[in-house]
């Protein structure tokens, strides 16, 4: 009976082992080390998870990654510090222009956040830049996350 009982435990330690070491795997899996090179190789939605994590990196709460379609020009809603931000994602091969910061401005008023900002793996254009300023946007470049990946390591 004893040694039955030995069993038991015995095979309940092993299989503990196994889930738990399954879901590191599983974890690490998802959990992929981004370079700074591997977000210019990244899709639309893989950039914009990218861009959500970084921000919970770096101290953002309540980061939710919106739908793809009909999401006003705004892909992640977060927080921090009290200030609630609208941001879109432009993961390209030239820098971003006027037209990101137009959408970024309606789609902050749209879903009523403080601060609107763009993220991108590129940099800005001079009118893009221009357009920022006197719409108040948060213009956030490929040194910017780069600076945020840094400041997570």
């Amino acid at each position: 009976m004893i040694r039955q009982d030995f069993l038991l435990i015995g095979a309940g330690i092993i299989l503990l082992v196994i889930i738990s070491l399954i879901i590191y795997f599983i974890s690490k899996r998802f959990q992929r080390d981004y370079t700074k090179s591997s977000m210019d190789e990244m899709e639309g939605l893989e950039f914009e998870y990218f861009c959500a994590q970084l921000l919970r990196q770096n101290g953002f709460c309540e980061v939710e990654v919106t739908k793809g379609s009909g999401d006003y020009g705004i892909d992640i809603l977060a927080e921090k510090d009290g200030v609630s931000y609208g941001i879109q994602c432009k993961c390209y091969q030239e820098p971003v222009g006027v037209k990101a910061i137009q959408e970024t401005y309606a789609g902050k008023e749209y879903y009523e956040k403080m601060v609107g900002a763009v993220m991108t793996n590129q940099y800005f254009t001079a009118p893009a830049v221009e357009a920022a300023k006197k719409l108040r946007i948060l213009l956030w470049d490929r040194s910017y996350l780069d600076h945020m990946l840094e400041e997570y390591r």
